[in-house]
């Protein structure tokens, strides 16, 4: 049976404005698509429970706007992230180029201990394609980041890729988790201590008594 924990993870996403981060974001959370959505202004944000080796995970996405202007209202969320998800089109060659100053400003203002994957988004566009998953693979590898590519159309690797990066900073904050979840075990034996004793009537604290 999973424990009932909730513990709160942070993922933010980034990447170019165009590269589909709020499609695959509502593909997760709702199981929709559409195409047609407005572009991000600022940063918006989703929520999604995972389990994940039994314990319960609140997942708070932040869907961050890609256009420059919105970049100093973005990077303000940068170190409140536990994980960071960046986002390139597959079809589009300069969003994969700008991937490279997308890590450098998570290096500059994310925490050390921040967990980072790589997405090539709209794997669906084959006959568009412009950045080879080999290329996809090399930059992630170079990065030290695991790669993915997705497509919010068709919902491939749409809930791997995030469950993974999920995965990640549980793993990440072990410790932290662990800790957390032992704390919470000590108190709600305390508080099945307490209910037991409440529940004795006082004969049976009086024979206890004189039993010693």
């Amino acid at each position: 049976m999973a424990k009932q924990y909730d513990i709160l993870c942070r993922l933010l996403l980034l990447g170019d404005s165009g590269v589909g981060k709020t499609s695959m974001l509502r593909r997760f959370t709702d199981s929709e698509f559409d195409p047609s959505h407005i572009a991000t202004i600022g940063v918006d944000f989703k929520m999604k429970t995972l389990e994940i080796d039994g314990i319960k995970v609140r997942v708070q996405i932040w869907d961050t706007a890609g256009q420059e202007r919105y970049q100093t209202i973005t990077k303000q969320y940068y170190r409140r992230a536990q994980g960071i998800v960046f986002v390139y089109d597959i079809t589009d060659e300069q969003s994969f180029r700008h991937i490279e100053k997308w890590a450098g400003d998570v290096d500059q203002y994310a925490p050390g201990k921040v967990q980072k994957i790589l997405v090539g988004n709209k794997s669906d566009e084959e006959l568009g394609r412009r950045v080879t998953q080999e290329r996809g693979s090399k930059l992630a590898e170079t990065y030290e980041m695991e790669f993915f590519e997705t497509s919010a159309s068709t919902s491939s690797n749409i809930s791997e890729s995030f469950t993974h990066v999920t995965a990640l900073v549980l793993q990440a904050h072990k410790r932290d988790v662990d800790n957390l979840l032992g704390c919470l075990d000590d108190y709600l034996e305390k508080v099945a201590l307490e209910d037991e004793k409440g529940s004795q009537g006082p004969d049976n604290n009086t024979r206890r008594g004189c039993a010693c």
